[in-house]
């Protein structure tokens, strides 16, 4: 089992045990557990067991195994007896994305007609020109990953 925990991380606490959850799903390299303030009823979180403040920070095998559980999860959701027309899955990756607990996690709750959440934003149809414009910045941030040198990773 993976318990690499920071001392100081709310979510390390819960996923050791050292903090009450109340979990629904756990193995070797998540845990799932409900959302203390849900924005909907059956609102569920996936953490890695071993701690990561950011995607950068968490190696892809183990960013694949939080969001397969998020897909077991939403598909749970489905067959749970809770109200669920449709699934939301949310990952805040970093504060100015609304990150609030430094330690990965992935946010998957049911939605339904009329539920109150909501995310605002500028949803206008943009400029194809700036739309190329931020696909070659993208280009480049991709490049730029490919030609970092590898650094080894532990596998989850």
């Amino acid at each position: 089992m993976i318990t690499e925990a920071a001392d100081d991380c709310t979510f390390c606490e819960l996923i050791d045990g050292r903090l009450e959850t109340s979990r629904v799903y756990e193995d070797e390299h998540v845990v799932a557990f409900m959302d203390y303030q849900p924005v909907i009823p059956g609102h569920v979180l996936v953490a890695p067991r071993r701690h990561a403040a950011l995607l950068d920070d968490l190696d892809e095998d183990l960013s694949v195994a939080v969001w397969r559980t998020g897909h077991r999860l939403s598909r749970a959701l489905r067959r749970s007896g809770l109200r669920c027309e449709g699934v939301n899955l949310f990952l805040a990756d970093g504060e100015a994305a609304f990150q609030e607990i430094p330690h990965v996690h992935l946010h998957v709750f049911p939605r339904y007609v009329g539920d109150s959440f909501r995310i605002d934003a500028d949803w206008r149809i943009r400029d194809r020109g700036e739309l190329d414009a931020a696909a070659v910045q993208v280009r480049g941030g991709l490049a730029a990953l490919d030609e970092a040198p590898a650094t080894p990773q532990a596998s989850p």
